[in-house]
């Protein structure tokens, strides 16, 4: 059966613009970026079979061009849309976050970071650099390294928050293999991080760490 013959409130587009898009399934959001289907297949068959296909949403979102584009369906014109989309959103972010705007929403961060981290297929540790309104000042991205870790360095990070004349501090590094759970060198090094930057008044806030699904944000775990 066409989607057009659903009942509307099932329709993902209908499904959308009455509950929002946190209401679908990643199939569903991935039907609407399709829009249509194959021959016998609606848009949702055909995502449902390409998210089987490449594992997960994220993997799908990840794909280099060469293997996005053997998905059945799919192209170098849809490979050019979704790089558009996801470009648009990390700007979308960026400019939320700019320079002088304050933190108001722990959303908003995760999201931000998770955009600009998520992508990356070796760990990349990176500081956003606030003020003493929690103002952003920026986020750099410090240290990078293979798949399995990165060396941080606590001298450098402070030497960094000093040149930004900053007063806190938010850590975020990405886990590639997409388990967004702390492993003891993680807490190690926050720990280290926190008492380094306290001896300049600098507080740390959080570390996120950015894998499939929410980020694992230590604040909230109560490691710090």
């Amino acid at each position: 059966m066409a989607i057009k013959d659903w009942p509307a409130e099932d329709q993902p587009r209908e499904k959308l613009l009455q509950r929002g898009a946190s209401a679908l399934t990643d199939a569903e959001l991935l039907a609407i970026f399709l829009r249509t289907g194959t021959a016998g297949k609606s848009a949702v068959d055909l995502a449902r079979e390409l998210l089987a296909d490449f594992g997960s949403l994220k993997a799908l979102l990840d794909a280099d061009q060469q293997r996005f584009c053997q998905g059945n369906g799919l192209g170098n014109a849809k490979y050019a849309q979704l790089q558009a989309v996801m470009e648009m959103a990390k700007r979308h972010f960026k400019e939320v976050l700019q320079r002088g705007n304050a933190l108001t929403s722990p959303d908003i961060t995760r999201a931000y970071l998770s955009a600009q981290l998520r992508g990356y297929g070796y760990e990349v540790f990176a500081c956003l650099f606030l003020d003493n309104q929690h103002r952003v000042i920026q986020l750099d991205e410090l240290f990078r390294g293979t798949i399995d870790g990165t060396s941080v360095y606590p001298r450098e990070v402070a030497k960094q928050a000093l040149q930004h004349n900053a007063a806190a501090v938010i850590f975020a590094h990405n886990h590639p293999s997409g388990i967004a759970e702390p492993s003891p060198a993680d807490k190690q090094i926050t720990d280290k991080l926190k008492h380094a930057l306290a001896l300049f008044d600098i507080r740390v806030l959080d570390h996120f760490i950015i894998g499939d699904g929410q980020p694992y944000s230590f604040a909230e775990h109560g490691l710090l």
